[in-house]
């Protein structure tokens, strides 16, 4: 195991616990690659968040989607169209309001976002289990605090279901696809 180093007393720790945020999130990058190199012969990266939103949010207009996405109502509008030519997303009219049609998950694409999150759970699970449980508990105070300061909501205990599978469904990517 790496040797970690203590700042001096008195010294703010910021800088220490940065890089160490940073090179766990290395880590977690992998993971979620990993999980999704299994379908990408299927979805892109941007397209598989698109899935992560609908799957968490539920069914939604193309222009609350696209603000959800960060992007341009056009650039869902592509992406929408093609999850839909895989069978993955599908329209459907609004029945409460039939001028409107909302976007929503094929079972096919709740599926793919199961399959995705379940191997990423799976990988998760592994390494925590390389861990000596005061680590375990350690990790759960620490990683508990950090997505509080970020605004992250919780995922509950034994909670398998779409929400913020990925961590995406509401954070621009500064990119449109």
């Amino acid at each position: 195991m790496a040797e970690r180093t203590q700042p001096p007393q008195g010294i703010d720790d910021v800088d220490a616990v940065t890089r160490a945020v940073l090179t766990a999130s290395r880590l977690l990058v992998a993971v979620s690659a990993r999980s999704l190199a299994a379908v990408e012969d299927r979805v892109t990266l941007a397209q598989f968040r698109l899935l992560v939103v609908l799957s968490t949010h539920g069914s939604a207009k193309l222009v609350v989607l696209a603000d959800r996405l960060g992007v341009n109502p056009s650039t869902a509008m592509r992406m929408i169209d093609r999850l839909i030519a895989a069978g993955l997303a599908d329209r459907q009219i609004n029945p409460a309001n039939r001028r409107e049609t909302v976007l929503q998950l094929t079972d096919e694409g709740r599926r793919l976002v199961e399959h995705v999150t379940s191997k990423r759970r799976q990988e998760i699970a592994t390494i925590v289990e390389r861990l000596a449980p005061e680590q375990r508990s350690a990790l759960i105070d620490a990683l508990t605090a950090f997505t509080e300061a970020g605004g992250e909501p919780p995922v509950e205990a034994g909670e398998r279901g779409p929400l913020h599978p990925l961590g995406w469904a509401d954070i621009p990517t500064g990119r449109d696809e």
